[in-house]
């Protein structure tokens, strides 16, 4: 579904704030179907982004 988000998970380096926010937002996008939301969707789309952000994030840190 969404090959084009590249991969976060190094073994030598971690993710940083922008790679995991750039690929939320990528995700976001196929989700929805919309490369730029209208502005009465802007907020919403925000939101996801910054909801699958944090998810990613949490996964990321709590991997062993």
């Amino acid at each position: 579904m969404c090959r084009s988000i590249k991969k976060l998970r190094h073994a030598d380096q971690p993710a940083t704030e922008q790679e995991i926010k750039e690929a939320a937002l990528q995700f976001v996008r196929k989700v929805s179907g919309y490369r730029v939301p209208s502005k009465k969707n802007q907020a919403l789309f925000d939101r996801a982004t910054d909801d699958v952000a944090r998810a990613a994030k949490l996964l990321l840190e709590n991997l062993q």
